[in-house]
C-alpha cells in the first residue's frame, strides 16, 4: 500500500509519499518522496487578508507538481489538508475549490483543533503514562495539547505562529491568553511536565543544539542558549554559516520565542523532539481509514 500527505501550511507546501509495510505485528511506514516547498502563503494573508493572484497560481502550479507524483506513485489513497494561511484567508476555499474543479485533487481546510488530533495520533504513542505538554508551532498558529496518564485532557488553537510574528501580526493579547491557558491548565506544584515539540524550527533547533546523544530530547537551557547563539548572528550568517535554507532562518527565532514561552509558563525543564509532524498524522489517519478494525501496532520509520 501506497499512502500521499499533503500539507499546506502558512510558511511551507509538503508532500510526502509513503510505503506501507506490514509485517507480523508491526506497521512500517518507508518514505519514498518528499517534497517541501516554501511558499509562505501567510506573508499575503497575514498582511493582506488573502491570498496574492501570483501566489495563487504559484500554489496552483504546486498542486499540479504534486499531482503528477501522486499518479506516478499510484497511490492507493492521498489526504491534502491546509492549515492557518488558508483558514483565514477570504479566498481560500475560492483556491481549494478551483483546484478541485480544475485537477480533481480534494484539500480540505483544517481546523486547528483537527490540525492538533492528527498529530497527537502519533505523538501519544512514543509518550507513557507521565504529564506532557505538546508545543506544535506551525507559521500561523501555535496547537497546544496536554497529556495526563496517556490521554489528552486539554486543547487549544492559539494565532501565534511564526510566520505572524515575522509580519507583526501577533498581538499582547494573544500572549497573554496563551501564557494564562498554559499556567491554568498545565502547571500542577508539585509535579513533573515535560514538553514535546513538533514542527520544523524545534527540529532545527535540536539540530543546532549539537546534542551528544541522539535521545531527541533537550532542556529548556539549552533551548534558550541556541536560541541566543541564533540571536548573535546576522540572517547572513544564518544563511551561510549555518546553511539554514531562507525560509527557516527568519522566522526560526520568532519560533524559538514561542517554545520557550510555553516551556517557562508550564514550568516544563526540558523538551522531547520526536521529529513527526502534521504529514505523519495524515498518514496515520489514511491508515486507519482502510484499515478501521487493524490492532496492529504503528511504528514511523
Amino acid at each position: 500500500m501506497k499512502l500521499a500527505a499533503i500539507d499546506i501550511g502558512s510558511n511551507a507546501v509538503r508532500l510526502q509519499i509513503t510505503k506501507v509495510i506490514e509485517y507480523e505485528k508491526i506497521i512500517t511506514f518507508k518514505k519514498l518522496e518528499y517534497v517541501r516547498f516554501p511558499l509562505r502563503l501567510g506573508r499575503d494573508v497575514f498582511s493582506q487578508g488573502r491570498i496574492s493572484e501570483f501566489n495563487e497560481e504559484r500554489f496552483f502550479k504546486l498542486m499540479t507538481a504534486y499531482k503528477n507524483l501522486i499518479n506516478l506513485y499510484e497511490v492507493d489513497g492521498y489526504y491534502g489538508c491546509a492549515t492557518s494561511a488558508m483558514r483565514e484567508s477570504e479566498n481560500g476555499k475560492a483556491i481549494v475549490d478551483r483546484v478541485k474543479e480544475e485537477m480533481g485533487l480534494s484539500i480540505e481546510i483544517i481546523s486547528g483543533e483537527q490540525e492538533a488530533d492528527m498529530i497527537n495520533k502519533v505523538i501519544l504513542q512514543g509518550l507513557d503514562d507521565g504529564h506532557y505538554i505538546h508545543i506544535d508551532v506551525g507559521g500561523g498558529s501555535t496547537e497546544l495539547n496536554i497529556y495526563e496518564k496517556h490521554e489528552k485532557v486539554y486543547t487549544h488553537s492559539f494565532k501565534i505562529g511564526s510566520v505572524r510574528t515575522l509580519e507583526g501580526r501577533n498581538v499582547p493579547e494573544a500572549w497573554d491568553e496563551m501564557r494564562n491557558w498554559v499556567a491554568k491548565h498545565a502547571f500542577k506544584k508539585g509535579e513533573k511536565i515535560t514538553a514535546v515539540g513538533t514542527g520544523g524550527n524545534i527540529n532545527k533547533l535540536y539540530e543546532l543544539s549539537n546534542p551528544e546523544k541522539k535521545k531527541r530530547k533537550m532542556s529548556l537551557d539549552t533551548l534558550i542558549r541556541t536560541q541566543e547563539v541564533l540571536k548573535n548572528l546576522s540572517l547572513e550568517d544564518r544563511l551561510n554559516k549555518l546553511q539554514l535554507n531562507p525560509d527557516r532562518a527568519d522566522v526560526i527565532i520568532p519560533a524559538s520565542d514561542i517554545y520557550i514561552e510555553v516551556m517557562k509558563s508550564a514550568k516544563a525543564k526540558s523538551i522531547i523532539v520526536p521529529d513527526v509532524g502534521l504529514k505523519d498524522g495524515i498518514n496515520y489517519y489514511l491508515y486507519q481509514a482502510h484499515h478501521p478494525e487493524s490492532e496492529k501496532v504503528f511504528v514511523k520509520n
